[in-house]
Protein backbone atom coordinates (compact mmCIF):
# COMPACT_ATOMS: atom_id res chain seq x y z
CA UNK A 1 0.00 0.00 0.00
CA UNK A 2 0.84 3.61 -0.51
CA UNK A 3 -0.86 6.07 1.14
CA UNK A 4 -0.57 10.02 -0.60
CA UNK A 5 -2.07 12.91 1.47
CA UNK A 6 -2.97 16.63 0.50
CA UNK A 7 -1.27 19.00 2.66
CA UNK A 8 -4.15 22.23 2.91
CA UNK A 9 -6.90 21.28 5.32
CA UNK A 10 -5.58 17.49 5.38
CA UNK A 11 -2.45 17.61 7.13
CA UNK A 12 -2.80 21.07 8.27
CA UNK A 13 -4.55 24.20 8.81
CA UNK A 14 -3.35 27.97 8.05
CA UNK A 15 -5.43 29.74 10.07
CA UNK A 16 -8.43 29.30 7.70
CA UNK A 17 -6.70 29.60 4.50
CA UNK A 18 -4.56 27.45 2.34
CA UNK A 19 -0.05 27.99 2.67
CA UNK A 20 -0.25 30.25 -0.08
CA UNK A 21 -2.21 32.43 1.41
CA UNK A 22 0.26 33.07 4.33
CA UNK A 23 2.66 35.57 4.88
CA UNK A 24 6.15 34.32 4.96
CA UNK A 25 8.51 34.38 6.82
CA UNK A 26 7.04 31.62 9.45
CA UNK A 27 8.85 31.71 12.81
CA UNK A 28 7.96 29.29 16.01
CA UNK A 29 6.99 31.16 19.30
CA UNK A 30 5.77 29.90 22.38
CA UNK A 31 5.57 26.29 20.24
CA UNK A 32 3.43 27.75 17.78
CA UNK A 33 4.26 28.09 14.40
CA UNK A 34 2.87 31.73 13.04
CA UNK A 35 3.37 33.55 9.57
CA UNK A 36 5.14 37.09 9.63
CA UNK A 37 1.29 38.41 10.06
CA UNK A 38 0.51 36.29 13.62
CA UNK A 39 -1.57 33.58 11.42
CA UNK A 40 -1.40 30.18 13.10
CA UNK A 41 -0.83 27.37 11.62
CA UNK A 42 -1.37 24.20 13.18
CA UNK A 43 -1.59 20.54 12.21
CA UNK A 44 -4.54 18.71 12.86
CA UNK A 45 -4.25 16.54 16.06
CA UNK A 46 -4.03 12.74 14.54
CA UNK A 47 -1.12 14.09 12.27
CA UNK A 48 1.83 13.15 14.53
CA UNK A 49 0.32 9.65 15.72
CA UNK A 50 -0.74 8.65 12.05
CA UNK A 51 2.46 9.44 10.46
CA UNK A 52 4.38 7.91 13.15
CA UNK A 53 2.35 4.49 12.94
CA UNK A 54 2.45 4.34 9.17
CA UNK A 55 6.33 5.11 8.70
CA UNK A 56 6.51 1.89 12.27
CA UNK A 57 4.56 -0.25 9.74
CA UNK A 58 6.83 0.83 6.67
CA UNK A 59 4.22 2.07 5.01
CA UNK A 60 5.60 4.54 1.84
CA UNK A 61 3.63 7.95 1.87
CA UNK A 62 3.54 11.06 -0.22
CA UNK A 63 2.37 14.13 -0.31
CA UNK A 64 0.48 15.68 -3.48
CA UNK A 65 -0.55 19.58 -3.31
CA UNK A 66 -1.45 21.92 -6.23
CA UNK A 67 0.20 24.80 -3.69
CA UNK A 68 1.40 28.02 -5.96
CA UNK A 69 4.10 27.93 -3.29
CA UNK A 70 5.66 25.33 -2.53
CA UNK A 71 8.84 26.50 -1.36
CA UNK A 72 6.75 27.77 1.51
CA UNK A 73 4.44 24.19 2.02
CA UNK A 74 8.34 23.05 2.20
CA UNK A 75 9.26 25.08 4.73
CA UNK A 76 5.83 24.41 6.98
CA UNK A 77 6.51 20.86 6.08
CA UNK A 78 10.71 21.60 7.66
CA UNK A 79 8.79 23.01 10.92
CA UNK A 80 6.27 20.99 11.85
CA UNK A 81 9.45 18.31 11.39
CA UNK A 82 7.05 16.27 9.29
CA UNK A 83 9.06 15.92 6.23
CA UNK A 84 10.64 13.03 7.10
CA UNK A 85 8.03 10.71 6.93
CA UNK A 86 7.43 11.40 3.07
CA UNK A 87 9.21 8.88 0.44
CA UNK A 88 7.64 11.27 -2.17
CA UNK A 89 6.62 14.68 -2.91
CA UNK A 90 4.57 16.30 -6.07
CA UNK A 91 4.03 19.84 -4.91
CA UNK A 92 2.65 22.77 -7.63
CA UNK A 93 0.28 23.77 -9.11
CA UNK A 94 -1.51 21.20 -11.24
CA UNK A 95 -3.89 18.65 -11.44
CA UNK A 96 -3.39 15.87 -8.94
CA UNK A 97 -4.00 13.56 -12.29
CA UNK A 98 -0.50 15.06 -12.68
CA UNK A 99 0.67 14.02 -9.32
CA UNK A 100 -0.68 10.85 -9.30
CA UNK A 101 0.99 9.86 -12.82
CA UNK A 102 4.19 11.46 -11.44
CA UNK A 103 4.36 9.28 -8.56
CA UNK A 104 2.96 5.91 -10.30
CA UNK A 105 6.11 6.54 -13.10
CA UNK A 106 8.37 7.24 -10.00
CA UNK A 107 6.66 4.37 -7.54
CA UNK A 108 5.89 2.02 -9.89
CA UNK A 109 3.18 0.88 -7.69
CA UNK A 110 -0.38 0.57 -9.54
CA UNK A 111 -2.85 2.83 -8.73
CA UNK A 112 -5.41 0.30 -7.30
CA UNK A 113 -2.52 0.02 -4.71
CA UNK A 114 -2.84 3.78 -3.76
CA UNK A 115 -4.79 5.72 -0.99
CA UNK A 116 -5.05 9.14 -1.48
CA UNK A 117 -7.13 11.84 1.25
CA UNK A 118 -7.82 15.38 0.19
CA UNK A 119 -10.28 17.72 2.00
CA UNK A 120 -11.26 18.75 -1.87
CA UNK A 121 -14.39 16.71 -3.67
CA UNK A 122 -12.70 17.57 -7.22
CA UNK A 123 -9.41 15.96 -6.55
CA UNK A 124 -11.71 12.63 -5.08
CA UNK A 125 -13.72 12.81 -7.76
CA UNK A 126 -10.70 12.94 -10.67
CA UNK A 127 -8.08 10.78 -9.02
CA UNK A 128 -10.84 8.08 -8.13
CA UNK A 129 -10.71 7.61 -11.97
CA UNK A 130 -7.80 6.26 -11.89
CA UNK A 131 -8.19 3.39 -9.85
CA UNK A 132 -6.80 4.98 -6.55
CA UNK A 133 -8.53 4.89 -3.33
CA UNK A 134 -10.07 8.10 -2.63
CA UNK A 135 -11.15 9.11 1.24
CA UNK A 136 -12.19 12.66 1.49
CA UNK A 137 -11.23 14.46 4.20
CA UNK A 138 -13.70 16.64 6.19
CA UNK A 139 -12.48 18.22 9.10
CA UNK A 140 -8.54 17.01 9.00
CA UNK A 141 -6.68 14.05 8.97
CA UNK A 142 -7.98 11.76 11.73
CA UNK A 143 -7.18 8.27 13.11
CA UNK A 144 -10.69 7.17 12.41
CA UNK A 145 -10.02 7.71 8.94
CA UNK A 146 -6.55 5.98 8.69
CA UNK A 147 -7.70 2.89 10.82
CA UNK A 148 -9.58 0.59 7.47
CA UNK A 149 -5.98 1.15 6.26
CA UNK A 150 -3.66 0.02 8.99
CA UNK A 151 -4.85 -3.93 8.52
Amino acid sequence: MFIVFDLDFTLWDCGGTWCDCTSPPYYKQNGMIRDSGGKIITLYPDVYPILKKLKHRQVSMAVASRTTTPDWADELMRLFDIKKYFDYFEIYPASKLNHFKSLQHKTKIPFDNMVFFDDEERNIKEVGMLGVDTVFVGNGINMKLIEPYLD
